[in-house]
């Protein structure tokens, strides 16, 4: 007898818009979903938070992919990483963090130079200039010549045009410190790709180790240059900003780097071209004798120091509380999604628990996902069906990653094709678990493609919104349920407990979303 499957489904990035005003520029609003549209009449239905401190970030920050999968795999609020960094930077502890001064140790004992790289924008979703400026400071405390920054902009989840505006900020700020200058300058789509394009990371990598790539005599050159060329932030081919004789400054042996990225997904790869031993991926000549730390624990398996440590795994997350019971689960996701509903959705955890299996479906190989809006999610559709039609699962998790993906792009024409791909997928697992007398939530971790406008039409809207999603509850029995207006990424998992008629474990302080 097959068993009865209960799915949470991610439709990442499809938030809610409530300004009618920007209609003509929702992609579901423009799209024809007839799904969406029938389970929004017919099922019950309500907002949940994606953002600030109901998903543990600073207030008024944007959610992510990341934060909303652990919001939602814990059933708690999860205090983020990057709040706690900022708090150890005002209580003055960061100053005195023991791999920062081995770090600067090291580059004292070598006659080195100290180099920052990360994501130059204040968004909050990667990285934040408050943590830079602090790393100045630290430099400038232990009496540092100079340091070095490695600026990749971003111009996906910040403005597509906002990179000269940041790196201004980050030039005066660094004068008022009296240390810091800017040594490349290079789009997130190079030093920050996370889906093995290893020629994007060799271009970052290249520039930063020995100098190659462009050049330019100061910042507001490069970015003229690249905006009179049309090529925004996001994709801003790595430069050097060479020094009074025209040369580039490079990280070399004896020098430090710390990577001030705390989100760890982006980092990887070019983290791995800058210490792994054994790196494989393209050629490095030769490997550069560096003291290198990441902010925070980027994977287990990268040989570097972390300057903050993730803290004790939580107890009883779903996944691990599901496995605990004997229930089974699958999980699928193409790879832009993939380590969200595996590694972040388990708390940071890389191997699946007992009972836990997981599929992999290729993203395109495509530039941008513009080009492909349908991503690969007809065959995410296809797996999960097999794995629903084989009857061996109690739980199905699923995320479909057009909308954020595609939204990203600012192409409305593009995120319309999304938003009906991604809702044709969502009838064809619906129609199977309702065959199967199953239940679901259709729910995201936050919203992208429901705003492409920024203020007017000639300005795309390339981010996270700040903003509420839907949830829908698709289940036969709970047509008629009443539902709190309002809930947050950490209720689902005590909702979907709810439907499934298992108790809520004590350390969820998440609260089901159904009012008995």
């Amino acid at each position: 007898m097959k068993k009865k499957p209960f799915a949470l489904i991610i439709r990442d990035g499809w938030g809610f818009n409530p300004d009618s005003g920007e209609d003509n520029y929702n992609a579901i609003k423009v799209a024809n979903t007839p799904v969406d549209d029938m389970l929004m009449a017919e099922y019950p239905h309500c907002l949940i938070q994606t953002h600030g401190l109901s998903a543990g970030l600073p207030e008024g920050t944007m959610g992510n992919s990341e934060v909303g999968h652990q919001n939602i795999g814990a059933g708690r609020v999860v205090p983020q990483e990057s709040v706690r960094i900022t708090n150890t930077i005002r209580d003055g502890s960061f100053f005195q963090n023991r791999e920062f001064l081995k770090m600067i140790d090291f580059v004292k004992k070598h006659n080195g130079k100290i180099h920052f790289m990360g994501l130059c924008s204040d968004i909050g979703v990667h990285s934040l200039l408050e943590h830079l400026y602090g790393l100045l400071e630290l430099a400038k405390k232990n009496n540092m010549s100079e340091a070095y920054i490695h600026a990749f902009t971003d111009g996906r989840d910040s403005p597509p045009d906002s990179g000269a505006g940041y790196i201004e900020r980050i030039e005066a700020k660094a004068k008022e410190i009296g240390i810091g200058k800017i040594a490349t300058v290079m789009g997130r789509f190079y030093a920050m790709d996370r889906d093995c394009r290893w020629d994007r990371a060799q271009k970052a990598y290249e520039c930063m180790r020995v100098g190659k790539g462009n050049k330019a005599k100061s910042t507001s050159e490069l970015f003229a240059k690249s905006y009179q060329n049309k090529i925004t932030d996001e994709f801003i081919e790595p430069t050097c900003i060479v020094n009074e004789d025209n040369e580039p400054i490079t990280v070399s042996d004896g020098d430090g780097v710390i990577f001030f990225n705390f989100r760890g997904d982006r980092p990887r790869e070019i983290t791995r071209a800058f210490v792994e031993q054994d790196f494989k991926e393209f050629s490095r000549l030769t490997m550069p004798d560096l003291y290198f730390v990441c902010l925070t624990e980027y994977d287990a398996t990268i040989p570097t120091p972390v300057a903050f440590p993730k803290p004790p795994k939580m107890k009883n997350t779903l996944g691990a509380y599901w496995s605990s019971l004997g229930l089974k689960q699958f999980r699928c996701a193409e790879t832009e999604k993939y380590a969200h509903i595996t590694f972040f959705f388990n708390d940071y955890t890389e191997n699946p628990f007992p009972g836990e299996d997981r599929q992999i479906v290729p993203s395109p190989r495509v530039r941008t996902y513009d080009l492909k809006p349908e991503m690969s999610a007809s065959e995410v559709a296809d797996v999960v069906l097999q794995r629903l039609e084989s009857g061996k699962y109690d739980v199905i998790i699923v995320n479909f990653a057009n909308p954020d993906m595609v939204g990203h792009t600012g192409d409305l024409s593009a995120a319309v094709k999304a938003a009906e791909t991604v809702d044709q997928c969502v009838g064809r697992l619906l129609d199977k678990v309702k065959e199967l007398g199953g239940a679901a939530i259709i729910t995201a971790d936050h919203g992208n493609f429901e705003k492409m406008i920024d203020g007017n039409p000639n300005s795309p809207h390339t981010a996270h919104t700040i903003g509420d999603v839907p949830l829908i509850i698709f289940d036969e029995d709970l047509k008629n349920a009443k539902l709190r207006e309002v809930g947050t990424l950490a209720d689902i998992g005590p909702t979907m407990l709810d439907m499934m008629g298992l108790q809520k474990p004590t350390e969820m302080t998440g609260v089901s979303i159904i009012q008995k």
